[in-house]
């Protein structure tokens, strides 16, 4: 008999993270503000994501700083290094709500 799990997976085995592409959950919400910040943009703009960009960067170097993606360049992710030209002269960051 296996000691496998009720589907034949290994219950005792720690996951694997996923390839590029699939983010793992934020069980810890550890990302929760930037997640925030950038559904509350999009709300506010439309949902036009390229009015949102700036969050969407912010997000995506939080999950990296929290090893929650992959680490990457972030130009590589289609974001410029400088942050001034990200942001969107229409878009008021102190009126996103939290």
């Amino acid at each position: 008999m296996s000691a496998g799990g009720a589907f034949g997976g290994n219950r005792g085995a720690r996951p694997v993270p996923p390839e590029k592409g699939v983010f793992p959950l934020d069980h810890n919400h550890e990302c929760d503000l930037e997640k925030k910040e950038y559904i509350s943009c999009l709300k506010s703009c439309g949902h036009k994501s390229d009015k949102c960009r700036l969050f969407s960067k912010k997000y995506l170097e939080c999950r990296m700083a929290k090893n929650l993606m992959a680490k990457q360049d972030i130009e590589e992710l289609g974001f410029r290094k400088d942050s001034e030209a990200e942001h969107p002269e229409d878009v008021n960051i102190s009126s996103i709500k939290n």
